[in-house]
């Protein structure tokens, strides 16, 4: 991980922690979850959003007015809306995507939940999906949430990544592996 990376996954875990805390005494961590999708989603959709985020040009005072009036528009949590004028007044709103990313893994280890990230070759029925989570359930013994990704370039078969295991049955890789074990034979 570089540096700069590092200090913003440092930065952001520490705001985490505090709206982790605050939202979980209030036994609101259900419309934090809800507010931190709708937020990941407006700031994926919007590149405004992110411009606004990123950019050292806005003052630490429009960033604010900006993000509150988001905030306030969103029916995000006070807490939240807090932290997030906080980040502002502190030139921190940079780390935003961290600390969505931080909030959430914070929440899934609350209730149980594990992401499986898993990309494929074409979309993902329900039913597939359904099947997949079922099995990762299995194996790894916790409450198993599906990110899909679909990656044409696998040509075919799925990667699934869960924590730090890794499972890769997509043909990009078997066609990979022939060719490096064509490569030593000749």
């Amino acid at each position: 991980m570089s540096e700069p990376a590092s200090i913003s996954s440092g930065i952001a875990e520490r705001y985490a922690t505090a709206v982790f805390e605050i939202a979980q005494e209030n036994n609101a961590l259900a419309k934090l979850e809800s507010g931190l999708d709708e937020l990941a989603n407006v700031l994926a959709d919007s590149a405004d959003l992110g411009a606004l985020i990123n950019s050292p040009l806005v003052s630490r005072d429009d960033q604010g007015k900006a993000i509150g009036a988001i905030a306030d528009k969103m029916g995000l949590m006070p807490v939240l809306k807090k932290a997030l004028g906080l980040m502002a007044e502190k030139r921190r709103l940079f780390v935003l995507p961290q600390l969505i990313e931080q909030l959430r893994a914070m929440i899934a280890e609350q209730k149980g939940e594990v992401t499986a990230d898993v990309v494929t070759a074409k979309a993902l029925t329900k039913t597939q999906s359904e099947k997949l989570a079922k099995t990762l359930e299995a194996r790894v013994g916790k409450t198993v949430k599906i990110n899909a990704t679909v990656d044409d370039a696998l040509v075919g078969g799925l990667v699934v990544k869960v924590g730090s295991k890794m499972i890769d049955t997509s043909i990009r890789s078997k066609l990979a592996s022939l060719q490096n074990a064509m490569k030593e034979v000749g």
